[in-house]
């Protein structure tokens, strides 16, 4: 199995080529790139009113909002600091100020930090229900993000659990069955390591702890429940966490579309072979012969 990228790549990238530009004294050229991620999320890479050595990076995400409630905003300002840009960029939720001379005397962390632009936002509303956990503090209101137009993800806390539900959509039928092998085998690692969380999946129904809620339903309707402990919400190992399963609903669909994309490949494989067998059996075409005389006839084959 392949493990995405918590960050993105292509706003490393572009970073990174503005910081030799200035590095290698060549002219900086303006830049205005717009990037799709996953979620729906998009980056804008531009100059501040047309200064090549001010970039921002600013990033727009339909669910802002929804995290905002869980404290995003107090995050992100902890984490970039004078990095952050008040107010952001119109059209866009957050937005980050560089200069290119301090990125050319920077060590590269500080362009690692905008590649994990989403992932940050992302971070706060774990970060707050695993401090609740942490504290033993229970009672508190679920977290409902409405990561997609259809899909949502909540987070609930308890004093020895932390539970994140993922809902997600199958656009096809097959998809439902290798997604339930795939979470399958989810539930087999489990045995070969006891320190992995708990993986639950239901398929048209949502779990127990969604009954009574607005929570979708269908046949097309899937629900992923991650059960957290403290050995993996503890201060040490809560980044890592983090990083996985704010990506697990890409990790998931990506391996559907990879298994997809290998059995199509195998059938593909398997029809040529037959096709060889298949000309390897036809008989070859008789062709009429002709004697000395002229008269023609057709050979016998035994």
């Amino acid at each position: 199995m392949i493990l995405l990228e918590i960050n993105n790549r292509v706003v490393e990238d572009i970073l990174n080529l503005k910081k030799s530009e200035y590095e290698s004294n060549s002219k900086l050229e303006s830049v205005n790139v717009t990037v799709a991620d996953f979620d729906g999320v998009l980056f804008h890479i531009s100059n501040q009113n047309g200064d090549k050595t001010k970039i921002l990076v600013s990033i727009s995400l339909k669910f802002y909002k929804d995290l905002q409630e869980h404290g995003a905003d107090d995050l992100l300002k902890r984490y970039y600091g004078s990095l952050l840009m008040l107010p952001p960029e119109e059209g866009y939720n957050v937005t980050l100020l560089f200069d290119v001379k301090e990125l050319a005397n920077s060590d590269g962390e500080i362009i690692k930090k905008a590649g994990l632009l989403k992932r940050n936002c992302f971070a706060s509303v774990f970060e707050k229900y695993f401090e609740f956990q942490e504290k033993g503090e229970q009672g508190q209101k679920r977290a409902v993000i409405n990561y997609r137009d259809d899909e949502t993800m909540y987070v609930e806390a308890k004093p020895d659990r932390v539970t994140v539900i993922f809902s997600t959509v199958f656009k096809h039928e097959d998809d439902v069955i290798i997604g339930k092998v795939f979470m399958q085998e989810f539930k087999e690692g489990r045995k070969a390591s006891h320190t992995a969380p708990q993986v639950l999946f239901s398929h048209r129904e949502p779990p127990m702890e969604l009954q009574n809620t607005e929570a979708r339903t269908g046949n097309n309707i899937g629900y992923i429940t991650f059960v957290l402990f403290p050995r993996h919400t503890n201060k040490k190992a809560r980044d890592n966490t983090i990083n996985l399963i704010h990506i697990f609903r890409e990790y998931f669909h990506y391996h559907i579309k990879c298994s997809k994309a290998y059995i199509h490949s195998r059938m593909r494989a398997k029809t040529t072979e037959f096709l060889k067998i298949l000309n390897r059996a036809r008989p070859e075409k008789q062709t009429e012969k002709k004697t000395i005389t002229g008269r023609t006839f057709v050979p016998i084959r035994n």
